[in-house]
């Protein structure tokens, strides 16, 4: 049975650049491994457009308002059926741009919003205030969970995740700063 990446990844590099079997493997991990990588970012920073492109149609809170044992909102109102859907979408549509299947791209934005979700449930437990910053929380659990979900599909190993994962922590910090300059952002984290 094939892997979603043997399906969809360009295998040319031997064919253009001479390159071992070995190589090959090496710059298709590495094509696949940027792939996830925007989808991540696509999938996480589609919210942020989607509100300002819409203000507030469709911003009804995932949590419909309720409240956790605690007395503090499950997700607080940042978290929107409008985001959801944002990223769902636009990591579907980046997904067949990226020769990616399409399925994929949405079961991974859905993921990435689901690991978002979990970051604020969290946050709210620990006091945060919605759309507060948590170093760590915030970034981690948008990007690992969707790579757990797909592991299997694309053939990844742990250390790619890993490295996925890092990288999209450590890009995202200087991006929020620049969406918040830029306007997207409401905060510069």
């Amino acid at each position: 049975m094939q892997t979603a990446q043997a399906t969809c990844t360009p295998a040319l590099w031997r064919l253009r650049f001479g390159l071992t079997s070995r190589q090959q493997d090496l710059m298709d991990n590495l094509w696949l491994s940027v792939r996830l990588l925007l989808l991540l970012a696509a999938a996480n920073g589609a919210p942020l457009l989607a509100k300002r492109l819409f203000g507030t149609r469709w911003s009804a809170p995932l949590d419909g308002g309720y409240r956790f044992f605690d007395g503090r909102p499950l997700l607080g109102p940042s978290k929107t059926v409008r985001g959801l859907v944002a990223a769902v979408a636009t990591s579907t549509l980046l997904a067949v741009v990226l020769q990616l299947p399409a399925g994929w791209g949405a079961l991974m934005g859905a993921a990435a919003m689901l690991g978002d979700a979990l970051s604020s449930f969290a946050k709210r437990r620990l006091g945060v205030a919605p759309s507060g910053r948590a170093t760590g929380i915030d970034q981690i659990p948008e990007a690992l969970l969707p790579l757990l979900v797909v592991q299997q599909a694309f053939g990844l190993t742990g250390l790619q995740i890993v490295l996925i994962t890092l990288v999209f922590f450590l890009l995202e910090i200087p991006l929020a700063r620049l969406f918040f300059r830029l306007g997207v952002r409401d905060q510069p984290y």
